[in-house]
Parts: C-alpha cells; sequence; structure tokens
C-alpha cells in the first residue's frame, strides 16, 4: 500500500530527470559481480534501469529518506520483478553500508539536494572499494536564468532587495557551480576522471502554462514562495507571470534553460 496518492504522481520527474539519467547511463562502467548504490532515488529511475542492465550478477541498492519512494520503488520492484534491488530509507550524510562496500555509486541530480555536500561525498569515498566509480549528475546554476531574471527585476522593482539576497542564496545552496563541485570531490578524496557539460530545453506557451505545470508546481513554487514575506508572494507571482506572458507574446513562447553536468569520479 502506498503511504501517499500522490506517489502517482511521481512518475512525471522521470521526465525531468531523463536526460541527466541519458548521460549517467553512458557513463557508468558495466561489470559483472558490482554492488552499486543509487543515492536519491526518488521514484526508481536510474535505479531500476541500472539493475536490468547490469543483470543479476549486480545488485543495486537505492536510498531515499522520502517514504512514499520507498512505497513506490517497492511496488515498481514487485511489479516488474527486478530481484537485484533493495531500496533503503536514509540519508546520504549516513551511508548505512560498511566501508569499501560499494563498486558504483550513482546519484541522478539527486545530491543537489542533500543538506551537507561535503559531508555526503566523504560518505561515497567511505563506502566505496578501491577502483570503483561515483558517478552523479547536477544542474547547475543557471538553470531557468530566464525565470530568475524575471524573478529578480520583479523583487527590484517592489523594493524587496533583501528577498534578492535570498533568492541568490537559495540558488547557491541548491546547485553548486561546476568548479565548487570538483574541489569537494576531490577534498573527499576521489579523482576527478572527466566532466561533462550539458543542458536541455523546458518550452512553454506562456507564463501562465509554465506556472501550471506539475513538476513547476510540486517542485519548485514552494521554495520559489518561501523567498518572500507572506504578504507579498500573490502580488509577486502575479507580476512575474504578466511578465513572463508579456515576453512569450513577443517571442512565440518561453524558452528555460536547464545546463547540468556529469562528473565521472575514480576512487583508486
Amino acid at each position: 500500500m502506498m503511504s501517499s496518492n500522490l506517489t502517482i504522481l511521481y512518475d512525471e520527474l522521470p521526465f525531468w530527470s531523463a536526460p541527466f539519467g541519458i548521460t549517467l547511463l553512458d557513463t557508468i562502467r558495466m561489470k559483472p559481480n558490482m554492488n552499486v548504490l543509487d543515492i536519491g532515488s526518488g521514484g526508481g529511475f536510474p535505479m531500476f534501469e541500472i539493475a536490468e542492465r547490469l543483470g543479476k550478477s549486480c545488485m543495486v541498492y537505492g536510498l531515499d529518506p522520502s517514504e512514499d519512494s520507498i512505497d513506490m520503488i517497492s511496488a515498481k520492484k514487485e511489479a516488474r520483478s527486478v530481484v537485484n534491488t533493495r531500496i533503503i530509507k536514509g540519508f546520504a550524510e549516513e551511508i548505512p553500508f560498511p566501508d569499501e562496500y560499494f563498486n558504483l555509486i550513482v546519484s541522478n541530480n539527486g545530491i543537489n539536494n542533500v543538506a551537507d555536500h561535503q559531508k555526503v561525498l566523504s560518505e561515497c569515498y567511505r563506502v566505496c572499494d578501491h577502483d570503483s566509480q561515483m558517478v552523479f549528475t547536477v544542474n547547475l546554476p543557471h538553470t531557468m536564468i530566464e525565470f530568475y531574471s524575471i524573478y529578480e527585476a520583479t523583487l527590484f522593482e517592489m523594493g524587496l532587495t533583501t528577498e534578492i539576497e535570498k533568492m541568490n542564496q537559495h540558488i547557491y545552496d541548491k546547485r553548486k557551480p561546476v568548479d565548487l563541485l570538483k574541489e569537494m570531490v576531490q577534498v573527499s578524496g576521489f579523482t576527478v576522471h572527466s566532466i561533462n557539460v550539458d543542458g536541455f530545453k523546458f518550452r512553454y506557451t506562456d507564463g501562465t502554462a509554465f506556472f501550471n505545470h506539475f513538476l513547476i508546481r510540486n517542485a519548485f513554487m514552494n521554495p520559489w514562495k518561501a523567498i518572500l514575506p507572506e504578504s507579498t508572494v500573490d502580488k509577486v507571482f502575479s507580476l512575474m507571470e504578466e511578465k513572463l506572458n508579456t515576453k512569450a507574446r513577443e517571442n512565440e513562447g518561453l524558452v528555460f534553460s536547464i545546463p547540468y553536468a556529469c562528473f565521472d569520479c575514480r576512487k583508486k
């Protein structure tokens, strides 16, 4: 039994995570007899895809703090009969496995959401065996820069300068620059084998469609609103919707950039 009716909606997220995941799948080394850890498994992508591609000689463990994710992955495991998987509820800052247990660690846009990036990377190093690989993807600071530019301009017009600082802090907390992530990976002990920077676009008819999109409403809207004093939320978002709609009329729609990076790291 799934713990929330919203669980069935989580499958919308792989549409967002698929471009990251395809790059990740192209980067991992496929070998038999591996223990694999997927950090932030969400709805099970790419956890199940990796498990099925690797085959039954490998065991793929998923780690996620969400009860809904645990329920969904458990149901999918049974429905898909992917026997070489196991999902565990927990946080990546304290990975519940012994030292040098894994041959491969992956995280598809999940490390963005941890509380302590350096601690997570150090934990990954601890549980990685020698000659193991860690591959993770993250979206980058200029994600949806077209939206944030309008957000900043609206805040400036309303005299909400402190909230501009909060907005920039929100971006930094969620999306670290490539050079900083590289440094953090190296501090943890890994060698950075390669960094693949890429991106894709989200397109919308106008700002109204953008704000009503399920992904935006459920993954982005609450953090955006949390930046603001409660009394200003409706006015700020109404003004932004007007600006986005005007921009859409002038440009035959809206285009939002989603840059991302895929890190291929090794423990030697």
